[in-house]
This record gives C-alpha cells, sequence and structure tokens, in this order.
C-alpha cells in the first residue's frame, strides 16, 4: 500500500451496533421552545398591570431571554431543579440582578412562566414518527416545576412512554443516576438508547452507561431541527410523518 492510500476495510471489523429501540429527550430548549420574552411580559401584565416604558420594556425582555444562561452560578448545586421552593427562589434571585421591577409584577412573571412554553413546530411530527416505528419515548428533565401540564397542552403527553424529573427522583443531570432512572422507566438497556438534549454538560450524563447523545443546541425560530434524530434512526422524516 502507497503512503496515501486509504487501507482496505471491512465491516466486520467493526462491532456491531445495537439497534435504538427508545429514545430519552430533554425538554426545554429540546422538545419545547421557552417562547418569545415579549409574550412573558404581555402575560405577566395581564396579570399585574403596571407602567413600563418601552426602553426598559426592550431591557427586561433582553434580559428574560437569558435568564436561565446564569442559573449555574447563580445555583450551582442545581437546588432550583430539586424543589417547588428552591426554582421560585433562584428564579427571584436571578431577576434581581436585572432590570428592577416592582416585587408584585417580579410575582407575575413567575406565575405565568410555563404560559410560552410552546413545542417546536417539529416535536409532534416527531414523536409521532418514532412512535409509528415502534419506538420507546421519554422526556427526562432537570425542572423544578409541573410541567405535565405544558405537556398535555402541547400535545406531547400522547406520543410519550414516561416522564422522569429531577424534582420527582431527588437527582439532577449529569448525574448518571437520574439516566438509570430514565432507563428503568422505560425498560430499556443503555445500548439500545438514545438520548437527544440540548446541553453538552447535561445531557451527556447518560454516556457514562453506554447511551448514545446527540446534543442539539438551542436554537430560534420554530423548528428546532428534531429531523436529524429520524434521520440518524433510518426513519421516514418527521416532515413526511406531518404530512400524513
Amino acid at each position: 500500500m502507497s503512503i496515501g492510500q486509504p487501507s482496505a476495510f471491512h465491516t466486520e471489523d467493526f462491532p456491531v451496533v445495537e439497534p435504538v429501540r427508545g429514545v430519552i429527550f430533554d425538554l426545554h430548549a429540546t422538545l419545547v421552545d421557552q417562547g418569545h420574552a415579549g409574550e412573558w411580559v404581555d402575560r405577566a401584565l395581564s396579570k399585574q398591570p403596571y407602567a413600563l416604558p418601552e426602553a426598559e420594556r426592550a431591557a427586561l425582555e433582553f434580559f428574560l431571554d437569558r435568564i436561565w444562561e446564569t442559573a449555574r452560578i447563580q445555583d450551582p448545586q442545581s437546588s432550583r431543579d430539586l424543589s417547588f421552593t428552591d426554582h421560585r427562589r433562584v428564579f427571584h434571585e436571578l431577576l434581581a440582578a436585572g432590570p428592577a421591577v416592582p416585587a408584585e409584577f417580579a410575582e407575575a412573571l413567575y406565575d405565568v412562566l410555563l404560559d410560552t412554553w410552546h413545542a417546536y413546530a417539529d416535536t409532534v411530527p416527531t414523536l409521532r414518527a418514532l412512535k409509528a416505528a415502534g419506538l420507546r419515548i421519554g422526556v427526562l428533565s432537570n425542572i423544578g416545576v409541573p410541567i405535565r401540564p405544558v405537556l398535555d397542552r402541547e400535545g406531547i403527553s400522547e406520543w410519550i412512554d414516561a416522564v422522569v424529573l429531577s424534582y420527582e427522583v431527588g437527582v439532577v443531570k449529569p448525574d448518571p443516576g437520574i439516566f438509570d432512572a430514565a432507563l428503568l422507566a422505560l425498560d430499556l438497556p443503555a445500548a439500545h438508547t438514545l438520548m437527544v438534549g440540548d446541553s453538552g454538560r447535561d445531557d451527556t450524563g447518560g454516556i457514562a452507561l453506554g447511551i448514545r447523545t446527540l446534543i442539539l443546541p438551542r436554537t430560534k425560530g420554530p423548528i428546532h431541527g428534531l429531523a436529524a434524530v429520524t434521520r440518524m434512526l433510518s426513519l421516514p422524516s418527521s416532515a413526511d410523518s406531518a404530512r400524513r
């Protein structure tokens, strides 16, 4: 063989890859977008009206769009994802670092937090395609608020077989223990499971167990790119499923 010439290889040289029989999805910024901060502010104002100058509103919307990005600094142990009380506390601590708002309006912002969470346009078509192929589907989320009503409202619940939430199991990603809980809930071994999330830190904890993992970073707009999942598994695309 000359230098630079690729060596021959045979498929039998590679280990057999176990088929994927189930997919675990993160929720926030994977299946569900947190929505536009303008809608969040509008909903809070409808609940607790007050005169909010345009310039201050723009600054508040900019801050709210990124409020959870600094949560790990404020709350390094992720206590916000283990109890409702701590989630509310950490939110208000984060909000206090942004543009000043009245206390009553801060409470209103928290109260309508989940009202702006909407499924990506490709979420349900992707889940439908996976179910049509006979795969089991789970949702695994670091969350300190009750999100099952969001799953119901956004048409996600009917397509999933299990929901594992950090505040219910007492463990947060990336601890492998919460991924173990998800595998148990789906009754699947790690070798037959794919994890899909948006965080290169939190959603890769299952790699230690042998869970194959796909990271799709947070995107803007209605399409998140979940068709990558069906393509990886050689299934009909989510778009095809949506047209049926």
